[in-house]
């Protein structure tokens, strides 16, 4: 039995775990698009490590499309198995792996217009229906063969919506019985909209999440009344626009949740406020549609507010048009918008209408690959090229990673903790390698036996 790390390897994308039983039985953890510009990864997408024809099963820990977003891709390419995710999981991948097609199409044309050699896009829009056709939705909390001898539960991991982490039970060959836990993407505790994190079984081996490894985060009860401070010194002081890019799945609908609660109590100044994300609304009605994910604390709020994702100044935009004419807007406003790194969709256009304007707010609310837009932005660059022009900064930036939906470092650890009796080895993934072994050495401190660190394309022996 072997573990096989075919992505999210020292890296914080393109989630990909392969493991092959005793009898040769394959099951791939995790499918996901490598998002990133390093030159290493440049034919990630493109290429399996493996024959998908030879895949048996695949589980999905959530819907993101760093953790889903090559599915398509290996059904086109000859898998033929089922495909193993919650329920919310898989009406989130509905439209998250439409939508990743689109991209995919739109890429491929920008490329072949400007080059003489042509690239193909990886799926089309047309391979999301036979993907969607093998979807098997399973509950939290229940035990299920995948076959004989080979059993599957899913865990709340309080990330995004359906989000879970994985525990497969195996019977070998010896007699033996192995327990693999796989924490996906592991969310933080008291968090709005979903519940905290539900702990794995014991596990025999560990395969974790570690992308804030190395750090903690702001407290939760500073969140809110620092949210207000920025958009009363953005909108009501300055009477400028406050950005916040944000991702469509999650992160949005947390911060729109988060301005109900605020508009609710009287505390929201009457200022617009602007969803401009197709994505971001479709995936909202996805959240309407899964109460069961929701924690104690929105479903007592329902009970005197039914739409905890709209409020009297809240518009939703969906038309490209729509979308144009903020940047037009006089006075104050708030923009919601996607991608929530700005390396691509509308917030990049809002950043650049933004960012060279002293009375604006860019506000950073989550995890921004090095080298993206939002990753210069953090690290504190002047300026930077966009759409062909260069725009100095001029707006101010604030970052708060207590938006983050995922854990930090005592969270982590808290997450794992009771495991070290059971667990022979932990192998840390999806995290930059100083992040890695920042976590490792907490892990070690707290009683772990060992902690590995794969790089892309190791195989061990289990």
């Amino acid at each position: 039995m072997k573990i096989q790390f075919c992505g999210a390897a020292r890296e914080v994308t393109g989630s990909a775990h392969l493991i092959t039983l005793d009898d040769g039985y394959r099951i791939l953890l995790d499918c996901g698009l490598y998002q990133g510009r390093n030159e290493d990864m440049e034919n990630f997408n493109q290429h399996f490590p493996f024959d998908p024809a030879g895949v048996d099963a695949l589980v999905l820990s959530h819907a993101h499309i760093d953790h889903t977003g090559r599915v398509p891709k290996l059904v086109k390419d000859g898998f033929r198995g089922n495909i193993y995710a919650t329920h919310a999981t898989r009406s989130l991948c509905a439209i998250l792996l439409l939508d990743s097609a689109f991209i995919q199409e739109k890429d491929a044309e920008y490329y072949n217009k400007r080059n003489r050699d042509r690239r193909e896009p990886l799926y089309v829009r047309a391979d999301v229906k036979p993907t969607m056709d093998r979807f098997v939705g399973l509950p939290y909390g229940v035990w299920t063969d995948l076959r004989p001898g080979v059993e599957i539960q899913f865990r709340d991991a309080g990330h995004i919506l359906g989000s879970a982490s994985v525990t497969l039970r195996v019977k070998r060959q010896d007699g033996r019985t192995t327990t693999l836990g796989f924490t996906g993407d592991v969310g933080r505790p008291d968090r709005p909209i979903l519940r905290d994190p539900h702990k794995l079984p014991d596990c025999d081996y560990l395969i974790s999440e570690s992308t804030y490894g190395d750090r903690e985060h702001e407290s939760p009860p500073n969140e809110l009344d620092r949210f207000l401070q920025v958009i009363h010194n953005t909108c009501v002081r300055k009477k400028g626009k406050l950005l916040i890019p944000a991702f469509s799945v999650g992160r949005t609908q947390e911060i729109v949740y988060m301005l109900d609660q605020l508009e609710s109590s009287g505390k929201l100044p009457r200022i617009p406020v602007f969803v401009d994300s197709p994505l971001a609304v479709n995936a909202t009605t996805v959240f309407g549609a899964h109460p069961e994910c929701y924690d104690s604390e929105l479903q007592t709020y329902m009970l005197t507010d039914d739409n905890p994702f709209g409020f009297n100044d809240l518009t939703y935009t969906q038309s490209v048009e729509e979308s144009k004419a903020l940047n037009f807007l006089d006075g104050p406003a708030i923009i919601i918008s996607a991608s929530g790194m700005m390396n691509a969709g509308r917030s990049k256009h809002h950043l650049a209408n933004t960012m060279g304007d002293p009375k604006n707010t860019i506000f950073i609310v989550g995890y921004c690959a090095p080298g993206t837009p939002g990753g210069k932005l953090r690290d504190g660059v002047e300026g930077m090229k966009l759409f062909g022009q260069y725009h100095e900064l001029r707006a101010d930036v604030v970052v708060m990673d207590s938006f983050s939906a995922h854990a930090d470092r005592s969270e982590l650890i808290h997450f794992l903790n009771g495991q070290q009796d059971t667990c022979q080895k932990v192998f840390l993934v999806h995290g930059t390698l100083d992040r890695m072994e920042a976590l490792g050495e907490g892990l070690d401190r707290a009683g772990f036996r060992e902690v590995d660190i794969p790089k892309l394309g190791d195989e061990v022996e289990l």
